[in-house]
């Protein structure tokens, strides 16, 4: 009996080790994103841009020095972040109509010195 409970506790953390491991976003920088978007339609992702907006509509997007963009929402977490690097967890979306989109899960400022 106590090798079966050893094995079912090996067990328990295996499956909490795997959920972990596919919880952690993929790094992935905005031109990756924006050259492949099909490869991460749906899949969390992690990565980084400077916080730019438009106003007619009013929309939000991150973008790189390359100027490759990805639309950020929900906006009203977004916009405080107006003009600042920031590194960005969410699922990302993919559609040839719409376009590129994060949704942000988690957003960060990072250090200009990066």
């Amino acid at each position: 009996m106590h090798l079966r409970r050893r094995g079912w506790v090996v067990a328990m953390l295996f499956i909490t080790l795997v959920a972990c491991a596919e919880d952690k976003p993929a790094e992935v920088p905005l031109s990756i994103l924006a050259s492949q978007p099909a490869a991460y339609k749906d899949k969390r992702v992690a990565t980084q841009g400077v916080v730019r907006t438009f106003e007619a509509p009013r929309h939000y997007w991150i973008e790189d020095d390359g100027l490759n963009r990805v639309e950020v929402f929900p906006q009203e977490r977004i916009a405080p972040y107006l003009g600042e690097q920031v590194r960005i967890v969410g699922q990302f979306q993919y559609e040839q109509n719409t376009g590129r989109k994060l949704e942000a899960q988690r957003i960060e400022t990072l250090d200009e010195s990066r």
